[in-house]
């Protein structure tokens, strides 16, 4: 393999449109399918989705969530020191060299929160090895973090069934 392949990149899925965290979970399935060591964490979740379901089942690979519950409920402070957790979880396992594909699901919400710094993922993103394919997942990702990207997607919603009163449905958006 040349160095133009074995070279991982850095993707982002954003935008207000449905799909970043089912784009993320594709590309883990497609990864795993081919072999490669996939490790999905997870940012500011919190309740257990369909994904994780299917993960403990059949165990391609691993979701971490070290915040855990209701968001919704928790203090700024709590969920600051999960984030910075979280955020030192994942710098701890991308730079493991047992994995070739590292997703940080909905890292920017912890971002746009104000959980997680700009700065600190830029600093993350300095430390990545050559090889660890990163992806990087959530609404409003910062332009400083976009331009680093070598693959940026943005989920553009037209039309979603919220607007009309229909509520997150088991499966489906969960």
């Amino acid at each position: 393999m040349g160095e133009k392949e074995s070279k991982g990149l850095v993707h982002i899925y954003t935008g207000d449109g449905k799909g970043k965290t089912t784009a993320a979970l594709g590309l883990a399935i497609r990864a795993a399918g081919q072999g490669m060591k996939v490790t999905f964490i997870q940012f500011l979740k919190g309740q257990p989705c369909g994904e994780h379901f299917f993960i403990s089942q059949y165990h391609p690979f691993n979701i971490v969530q070290i915040s855990i519950g209701d968001s919704f409920s928790k203090s700024k402070e709590q969920l600051h020191q999960e984030a910075q957790q979280t955020l030192a979880y994942a710098e701890q396992e991308m730079l493991s060299e047992q994995y070739d594909l590292v997703i940080l699901d909905e890292i920017f919400a912890a971002v746009a929160q104000g959980l997680v710094t700009v700065n600190q993922v830029l600093n993350l993103l300095d430390k990545k090895p050559v090889p660890v394919e990163l992806v990087l997942t959530g609404r409003r990702a910062p332009p400083e973090i976009v331009q680093r990207a070598d693959l940026v997607t943005e989920m553009l919603m037209i039309k979603h069934p919220f607007s009309e009163g229909i509520t997150a449905r088991r499966g489906i958006e969960y």
